[in-house]
This record gives C-alpha cells, sequence and structure tokens, in this order.
C-alpha cells in the first residue's frame, strides 16, 4: 500500500485532510508534518532548509512510497503583519518571508521529495494556490506579497510539470484553490464573504480530494478550484 504525506497537518485544511484521508484509506500509512512536530507529525519547517532536508532524510528512513503528497500550507498575515493594502505598506523581511513560506519552501521541498520517487511510480502532487494568485484575474490590487508568493507558486509548479513529464511521466501536479476557508489564515477576511461561501475545512478537504480524484491520470500542471473548475494563469 503506497504512503501519503499531508504537509501542514496541523492546519485547519490540512488536518482535515489528514482526517479524509484516514476515512478513505485505511490501509495506507498517512504521514503528516508541522513546524514543530510532534503529536505523530514530523517536524518541517518551509522557511528553513535544514528542516527540510532532516524531514526528508526521516521520510526516506521510514521507505517512504508515496502515491499522493499535499502540501496545505500558507502565509497571509501574522501578528500585527497582515496583507499590504498599498504599495506604501510594502515591507522588505515581510514580502521574503511570505515568499518562502508559500513558494520557495514548497518547491524546494518538493525537489527533494523527488529523489524518494521511482521514476515509474504514479503519484499525484496537490499544492494549496489561491485564485488571488492568478496574474489575469487580479481585478482589484492589493495583497502584493500573497498574490505574488501564490503566482510564483504556480509558475514553480507548472514549471517542474513540465521537466517531470520528461522524467516522471505519471506523477501529475496540482495547484488547487479551496475557495474561503473558516480558518485562522482567513478569520480576519471573512465579514464580507457570504455564509453560502465560507466553507468549513472539511468541506474543502472533500472537494480537493474529490477535484484530485476527477483529473487524476490527466494532465499535470492544472490551476483548478475547490469544484473542478479551472482557473486562469
Amino acid at each position: 500500500m503506497a504512503d501519503k504525506l499531508v504537509v501542514g497537518a496541523s492546519g485547519g485544511i490540512g488536518a482535515a485532510f489528514v482526517e479524509q484521508l484516514r476515512r478513505d484509506s485505511a490501509d495506507a500509512r498517512i504521514f503528516g508534518t508541522s513546524r514543530a512536530g510532534g503529536d505523530g507529525l514530523l517536524a518541517l519547517d518551509l522557511a528553513d532548509s535544514t528542516s527540510i532536508d532532516a524531514c526528508v532524510a526521516q521520510l526516506r528512513e521510514a521507505d517512504f512510497t508515496p502515491d499522493q503528497i499535499i502540501i496545505a500550507t500558507g502565509l497571509l498575515h501574522q501578528d500585527d503583519q497582515g496583507p499590504e493594502k498599498s504599495y506604501r505598506d510594502l515591507e522588505m523581511n515581510w514580502l521574503s518571508q511570505v515568499m518562502q513560506t508559500n513558494a520557495i519552501g514548497p518547491i524546494y521541498l518538493l525537489s527533494r521529495l523527488m529523489g524518494l520517487l521511482d521514476r515509474k511510480a504514479e503519484v499525484q502532487i496537490g499544492l494549496l494556490s489561491a485564485r488571488v494568485g492568478s496574474i489575469s484575474d487580479n481585478q482589484l490590487g492589493g495583497w502584493y506579497g500573497y498574490r505574488a508568493s501564490k503566482a510564483a507558486l504556480n509558475m514553480y509548479l507548472k514549471t517542474l510539470s513540465i521537466e517531470l513529464a520528461r522524467t516522471h511521466k505519471r506523477v501529475q501536479l496540482l495547484s488547487l484553490h479551496p475557495g474561503t476557508t473558516d480558518t485562522g489564515l482567513s478569520k480576519p477576511f471573512q465579514a464580507r464573504v457570504p455564509a453560502d461561501k465560507l466553507f468549513t475545512p472539511e468541506f474543502a478537504a472533500t472537494a480537493l480530494l474529490g477535484v484530485m480524484q476527477q483529473v487524476k491520470g490527466g494532465a499535470s500542471g492544472q490551476f483548478l478550484a475547490w469544484d473542478g473548475a479551472p482557473i486562469p494563469w
């Protein structure tokens, strides 16, 4: 039985992914990570290459043979730092931190995980992106760091999908938009969200796993919403 990995398993959607996978794949080994580790989770800090390398080494020792990897992480705000409403709010260290967590860390992690995969293995890899990472769909502006980091994540994923089509033909990479979900990430920005558009983590995880199942075996490098609709780059 192949293994499954959820990066960010202590977060709202990440934890929901773990629970759903445990129900649907009772015989699979479910690996999860959190920044601090503990409670059955591996330690993994996407802002620290040493932490990433150590986590991958632990997976290697566990003879990790995945058929599904989900990276369910994201940084939008922290303490008194929120997404920028204007160019006047841009701050260098915050821009770097958001880019590291949302884009650089995930692609570095995937680059290291590829060394654990057999070239003939069928593996589905889903990364939580966001509709605001769509350049052509940007109608409102603002949220510079978050928008740019998710757009960068999409570019990393698309580029990797092209390379892997030559070397790992059965690996499918998907960029996934969960919709506005009731988690700590979206909490400060929920006031204007209609009740029927604010999803529970359980709904978002179930919907995205359903989308992944629907497109399994199809084209790699897709950008899809929670309802399966394609999102323009």
